[in-house]
């Protein structure tokens, strides 16, 4: 199955200031994250965020706030952004068919979110170099739970494709010209 730009969204899970820098290479989690944002807000592709707990965690990151809308950035007290309800409520207002998700940690809240969006009969996509956790066994982990589950696991060039569809077009030239060649 193809990701589709009209049927899909970009679901950024718990990328927050305190959590990280507990992160494995947190440096490059960013880096890549916010690739994939750029992209997706150049394809006006939606982009959400959650936040876990963030009295304690922090807030979304700086840089990447800025590229998602305020009313967009959620915050979450359950591990899956799909079981707390307003997070939830929001996403199903826009029927979204399909999720790619990146964030943190990958074998906590991303884990949960794109098993219970899975159960819920949605097409979901983790994007292997958009995500992390403490530790890379557990990320290993993690990436093995999602292919036994049937989630689609993808890297960021790949979801910028099959977002692109084809090649003859401004947008096509455009994320070539500044993303794709910088990779």
């Amino acid at each position: 199955m193809l990701i589709h730009p009209d049927t899909s969204c970009l679901l950024v899970i718990d990328l927050q200031e305190k959590l990280m820098p507990a992160l494995h290479k947190p440096k490059r989690l960013l880096k890549h994250s916010r690739w994939l944002i750029e992209v997706a807000n150049h394809l006006h592709i939606p982009v959400w965020a959650t936040e876990q707990y963030p009295q304690g965690l922090g807030s979304t990151l700086k840089s990447l706030q800025e590229l998602i809308p305020a009313e967009r950035i959620l915050s979450k007290t359950h591990f899956s952004a799909a079981a707390e309800s307003e997070v939830r409520n929001a996403l199903n207002a826009q029927q979204y068919n399909q999720f790619v998700i990146i964030g943190a940690e990958a074998h906590v809240c991303v884990l949960q979110t794109a098993l219970q969006l899975k159960q819920q009969a949605r097409e979901v996509f983790v994007v292997e170099d958009c995500i992390s956790s403490r530790r890379p066994e557990d990320k290993a982990l993690a990436l093995e739970r999602f292919r036994q589950a049937g989630i689609q696991v993808v890297s960021r060039e790949m979801v910028a494709f099959e977002w692109l569809r084809q090649a003859d077009t401004d947008a096509f030239r455009y994320i070539s010209r500044n993303y794709l060649r910088n990779l």
